[in-house]
């Protein structure tokens, strides 16, 4: 019901959350594309961090050469970003296609981190975008933020986290965006937004 994605929409518009179950789900030629673009990072980064991964191009529909040089221009930003953090960190935890269940703060809210870096009091969350029709600012955007609540909520106690750091990776509009936030930042964001989750669950 409060899923990450279509946040921006019930965080400003609460009974539009379940206005929308009264709809049926259809998959787009775009969304189908995005979730074959994200399967193929999600192999070629396994395949660049030497871990198992089993190729899925001979079953990608859309796959063409452009999906493919988008995939190796991400792994190759994941890869600097790893490096940049072991540069302070020896071993840093790397996470790909990581659940995140931020459910303490929206019932029966999950998502998927497509790339999660831990590291000297960072967590970095990386999410890939695929489309090139609307560009996606990391900035104040709430999907990411409820992305780094559900981080918080599986290692907040293993690790001294400080600071929270959010990109969007959008290689179709040329479009990299990172906003980071102080822990306790987040945590004031997420009180300030609990009264549009409560009227989520009051309205009709």
């Amino acid at each position: 019901l409060l899923s990450a994605s279509s946040s921006h929409r019930w965080l400003n518009c609460p009974p539009s959350a379940k206005l929308s179950e009264t709809y049926g789900e259809v998959v787009s030629d775009f969304a189908a594309e995005g979730t074959e673009a994200h399967s193929l990072i999600e192999y070629k980064l396994k395949q660049a961090l030497n871990l198992p991964a089993i190729n899925p191009i001979s079953k990608l529909f859309f796959y063409n050469e452009e999906m493919e040089d988008c995939a190796n221009g991400y792994v190759a930003f994941a890869l600097e970003l790893i490096q940049k953090v072991k540069e302070d960190c020896n071993d840093p935890l790397v996470l790909i296609e990581q659940k995140l269940d931020y459910s303490r703060f929206c019932d029966g809210g999950f998502g998927t981190g497509d790339l999660v870096i831990i590291g000297n009091g960072v967590i970095h969350i990386i999410d890939y975008k695929f489309g090139r029709g609307v560009e996606v600012n990391a900035q104040d955007n709430p999907q990411m933020m409820l992305y780094a609540l559900g981080a918080l909520e599986l290692f907040a106690n293993l690790y001294d986290i400080e600071k929270v750091s959010m990109t969007i990776y959008q290689p179709r509009r040329s479009n990299i965006s990172t906003f980071t936030l102080t822990t306790d930042e987040l945590y004031k964001w997420e009180i300030g937004r609990a009264s549009c989750r409560e009227r989520v669950f009051s309205s009709v």
